[in-house]
């Protein structure tokens, strides 16, 4: 096992609350390293982040890690399917209400107003 899959293992076992269902694979090819990270249904949140945030940092130093030893590597989470909602165009912004006739537009109501 190389170091950089070893440093991944290590970080998320640390995180989540089921270590024993995290494992990694390590692929080469020429674009460079990359590392499939997958966890407990139940752990993802943990690993992901608020905003994606957790995520970002294990990229981060992935990064670091992968300079020491001069390789590119790059960290996939495997999403199982159906294990967040699909993304998709947001629903449209329900129409405003017709004005009511009280607030009709026309100048009979400024004669009242005394200006």
């Amino acid at each position: 096992m190389e170091k950089d899959q070893e440093f991944v293992e290590y970080v998320v076992k640390c995180l989540v609350d089921n270590p024993s269902a995290v494992s990694a694979e390590r692929t080469v090819d020429e674009m460079g390293v990359l590392i499939t990270l997958k966890v407990d249904p139940k752990d993802l949140g943990q690993v992901i982040g608020r905003s994606g945030q957790t995520a970002k940092s294990l990229r981060t130093l992935l990064r670091v890690v992968g300079a020491k030893n001069q390789a590119r590597v790059n960290l996939k989470i495997y999403e199982p399917e159906g294990s967040r909602p699909p993304r998709g165009p947001r629903a449209a912004m329900p129409a405003a209400p017709a004005m009511p006739a009280a607030m009709d537009t026309d100048a009979t109501g400024l004669e009242d107003l005394k200006l």
